[in-house]
């Protein structure tokens, strides 16, 4: 699968852009706050249906605008190419594939698979198991529509519990049929997540090798209150604790991945380049199991693929790229001579843009 083309109109700082890609290499080099991050993020927006970094559409509405629209056409690993298009303003969001618009954004998830490489990646060593869950589920919910369902019925129930225990006098009643309904949910989300942190860490090992060349050992554990029992049992031996809390307080939505070096905490032991190297290469051991799963390879966005490398890293990095594993990748970076002359030793199957104000310049 890749994407040939794209269509970007007021997202961002990007008024309108429309580019051709390569099924290799595409490379995108320009100063910070240009649109590098920007339409990598575009790329992101029209697999999964929202933004890499913005919680709300309306960041991402170009200054003075009221809305964006996203298109692409795909060429994909059987049957024809197929085009996908987004326009998100004030009325909401629509989303078509070939003209026809879905039932539901969630039946697109999947179609296009697609892994990102970013900078804010840090945040999952270094902010709340929040971070890791949006991981797990960017993850999972490409690979399987239950488990899409299975979180968001989930969340739909949390929310509803949550309110009533906000009343003071919950009714005990209906909690009952309510934690049942999210226990049906809570198991297959709970046996996935198992399950993609038990491959994730097979993988990780090798990989961090080939990235960072070092001997230290990683790997990932998982945690999650429903090792301990079944999820009704967990809510009823909390119900006072919940009454006065007013919120629910054990579940799913406080899972957490454990990255660990040597036994410790990365967070807590690793350096700079060390948890940059980590995370790179969980991200790649994503792309590995996803291309497994899926049966060809998804899009691979590196935004800022440098940051915190040293070349000799960067070097193992690229040489693992040019492989035949990998399918289409854009690769983003401030350094344009840097990004060419490595690019250049790698492939002569490839494309250059300048980023400059939101504007895409394509270079020989």
């Amino acid at each position: 699968m890749d994407l040939k083309k794209i269509v970007v109109q007021d997202f961002r700082n990007i008024e309108l852009q429309e580019l051709e890609f390569c099924p290799n290499i595409n490379c995108i080099s320009g100063g910070n706050g240009e649109g590098k991050t920007n339409l990598m993020d575009a790329i992101w927006y029209l697999s999964m249906t929202k933004s890499a970094f913005s919680t709300s559409d309306r960041f991402n509405f170009r200054f003075g605008c009221s809305g964006f629209a996203l298109s692409g056409l795909y060429g994909m690993p059987s049957g024809p190419d197929t085009r996908v298009s987004i326009q998100v303003d004030g009325g909401g969001k629509k989303l078509r594939r070939d003209d026809k618009p879905y039932p539901r954004l969630a039946d697109h998830i999947g179609l296009l698979p697609v892994v990102m490489v970013s900078p804010t990646d840090v945040a999952m060593v270094s902010e709340t198991g929040e971070e890791r869950r949006k991981f797990c589920n960017a993850v999972l919910s490409q690979m399987s529509a239950e488990y899409l369902n299975a979180v968001q019925n989930y969340s739909r129930l949390l929310l509803q519990r949550n309110a009533i225990l906000k009343n003071g006098q919950p009714d005990w009643a209906l909690m009952d049929i309510i934690d049942s309904q999210m226990e049906a949910f809570a198991k297959p989300v709970y046996e996935m997540r198992a399950s993609l942190a038990e491959d994730l860490s097979k993988r990780i090992q090798e990989l961090y090798a080939q990235i960072s060349g070092g001997k230290e050992s990683v790997g990932i554990s998982y945690r999650s209150d429903l090792e301990s029992g079944s999820l009704t049992d967990i809510f009823r031996s909390r119900r006072e604790k919940d009454a006065i809390l007013k919120f629910t307080s054990a579940g799913i939505q406080r899972d957490d991945l454990v990255f660990e070096m040597d036994g410790r905490p990365i967070r807590r032991c690793g350096s700079q380049g060390q948890q940059k190297s980590f995370l790179v290469a969980l991200k790649f051991a994503q792309y590995s199991l996803m291309k497994e799963r899926r049966g060809f390879p998804p899009i691979l966005l590196l935004d800022d693929l440098f940051d915190k490398l040293d070349m000799g890293r960067v070097q193992n990095l690229l040489t693992m790229v040019a492989g035949n594993d990998f399918g289409q990748i854009f690769l983003s970076d401030c350094n344009k001579v840097r990004l060419n002359s490595i690019v250049d030793g790698i492939t002569s199957e490839r494309t250059y843009y300048e980023a400059k104000g939101g504007v895409f310049t394509r270079n020989e």
